[in-house]
């Protein structure tokens, strides 16, 4: 199945199984889990969440600073 992240810091599709986590995929595609918040039709998903057909996918960068 196919997987788009699309957002400000990321435009990037791939190919993945089905069953396949959020997490799974986002470090398919080489983004690190813990620096973005990924949502689909305005509901963010946990990064638990399983996948089981062609979807883009909102990826939202979490920053912080001091």
């Amino acid at each position: 199945m196919q997987v788009r992240f699309h957002g400000r810091d990321h435009n990037m599709e791939i190919e993945c199984n089905e069953g396949t986590s959020v997490r799974e995929a986002l470090a398919a595609a080489g983004v690190l889990a813990s620096t973005v918040i990924v949502s689909h039709d305005g509901v963010v998903l946990p990064h638990a969440t399983l996948l089981n057909a062609d979807v883009a996918l909102l990826v939202t960068t979490v920053s912080s600073g001091g």
